[in-house]
C-alpha cells in the first residue's frame, strides 16, 4: 500500500497523458448528442470516486448527475429508462457483476456509455462505447489508493470532454502538486502514534472533498479496522455532532474557497466539545493557519506560479496525506494494510 500511494505522482502523469486521445474523441460525441442526464455506477472505493465526479460534473458543466442503485436492476429487475443518458461506470478490475449489469442494460436501451478502469481487458472495458483508462499500472494492494487518484483524474478528463472550462495544463500540475503531499510522509508516520488506540472517528467534508471524507474513512475501516463516519459539514450540524465528546477524534478536509465559512463553523464547534481535531489542507489557505488547532499542511512548491492548488484541484493532493495516515496507523496496529481479513482485491456482488 505504502509503495502505490509513493508511486502516484507518476501513475497520474502517466493516466492523464494516455487519456487525453479517448477524452478528445468522447468530445467529439458529445458535442453532437450532449447528455442531459448522467448516471454514474461504482462500488466500494470507485463508488467515493462516483461521488467524486457527481460534484464535479454538476459544477463544472451543470448537467444533472444521479449515481445508479444497482439493486434496482439485479435484484427487482425493474426496467429504468436510460435512453438519451450519459452512463459512466467506475471500476478498478472491471469486474464488478452489478457495476457492468448497469452498464450493460444502458447499452442495451442506446444510452452513451464511460467506462473508467484499470484494466484494458476487463469485462467493463469490453462492454463500454468509450473507455477512459486509468494506467496507474497493476495494484497489489487490497486497499485501492492509485486507482483511485487515477479515477478522480479520469473524471477531471470526462468533465473536460462534456464542456467544462478545465484547462488541461492545470491538471497536468496535479502530479506534481500530488509529490508535494508525499513530502508530508515523516510528519505523518510520526503523527499516526497519537492515534494509535483510536477506537473509532469522524471525517468530514464538503463539496468537492466531501468523497474524501468517504474514502479516508473506508480506508481507515479496511486497513486499520476503527469505525469510522463520513459526513458532510452541513449533514454533520444536524444531529451526529450529538456522538463527539472529549478526546473523540475528528478528521476534516478544509481547503480554501466556498466551502471554508462551513467547515470553520463545524471546527469551532467540535473545538468547543474538546474533541481531538485534526485539519487536512494547505500552505495557501491563511485562514486555516491562524487557528490553533493540529494540521496537516500539504507544502507549497517553492519558485512556480500556482504553487497550490484552487479548490477545484485540492481533492487528489488531499486524499494522499489520508491514505499514508491509514497507511502507517495500519503499521502502528500491528496490521498488514496489504491484506486485510475478509477482503479480496475483486469484489463480485449482485
Amino acid at each position: 500500500m505504502l509503495d502505490e500511494i509513493l508511486e502516484q505522482p507518476v501513475a497520474l502523469e502517466r493516466t492523464l497523458r494516455g487519456g487525453l486521445r479517448s477524452a478528445a474523441a468522447l468530445q467529439r460525441v458529445v458535442e453532437k448528442r450532449r447528455p442531459k442526464l448522467i448516471v454514474i455506477v461504482a462500488r466500494g472505493t470507485s463508488d467515493n470516486a462516483a461521488q467524486f465526479a457527481r460534484y464535479l460534473l454538476e459544477i463544472a458543466t451543470g448537467i444533472p448527475v444521479s449515481l445508479a442503485a444497482p439493486s434496482i436492476l439485479t435484484l427487482y429487475g425493474a426496467r429504468v429508462n436510460l435512453s438519451d443518458t450519459l452512463v459512466v461506470a467506475i471500476s478498478q478490475s472491471g469486474e464488478s457483476t452489478d457495476t457492468n449489469v448497469v452498464l450493460e442494460r444502458a447499452r442495451e436501451q442506446g444510452a452513451l456509455t464511460v467506462g473508467i478502469t484499470n484494466e484494458p481487458r476487463s469485462g467493463l472495458a469490453r462492454l463500454a462505447e468509450h473507455l477512459l483508462l486509468v494506467r496507474a499500472g497493476r495494484e497489489r494492494s487490497v486497499a485501492a489508493t492509485k486507482t483511485y487518484t487515477g479515477q478522480l483524474m479520469m473524471c477531471y478528463l470526462l468533465a473536460h470532454a462534456l464542456g467544462a472550462k478545465i484547462r488541461v495544463d492545470d491538471l497536468r500540475r496535479v502530479p506534481e502538486w500530488t509529490e508535494m503531499a508525499l513530502t508530508l510522509e515523516p510528519q505523518i508516520a510520526q503523527l499516526t502514534e497519537r492515534y494509535r488506540f483510536m477506537e473509532r472517528a469522524i471525517v468530514v467534508g464538503r463539496g468537492l472533498n466531501y468523497a474524501n471524507a468517504f474514502e479516508f474513512a473506508l480506508k481507515m475501516m479496511e486497513t486499520c479496522y476503527v469505525p469510522a463516519d463520513s459526513f458532510s459539514a452541513a449533514d454533520f450540524m444536524h444531529g451526529p455532532i450529538a456522538m463527539v465528546e472529549r478526546s473523540f477524534p475528528v478528521f476534516m478536509f478544509a481547503p480554501p474557497g466556498v466551502t471554508w465559512p462551513g467547515m470553520r463553523l463545524v471546527l469551532e464547534r467540535v473545538q468547543s466539545l474538546k474533541a481531538e481535531t485534526l485539519l487536512i489542507t494547505d500552505r495557501s489557505h491563511c485562514a486555516a493557519l491562524e487557528i490553533n488547532v493540529s494540521r496537516i499542511v500539504i507544502p507549497a512548491k517553492l519558485g512556480r506560479r500556482s504553487a497550490t492548488p484552487e479548490e477545484l484541484f485540492t481533492p487528489i493532493p488531499y486524499i494522499v496525506p489520508a491514505q499514508l495516515f491509514a497507511a502507517y496507523l495500519a503499521e502502528r496496529k500491528n496490521l498488514d494494510p496489504d491484506r486485510p481479513r475478509t477482503l479480496t482485491k475483486v469484489t463480485r456482488t449482485m
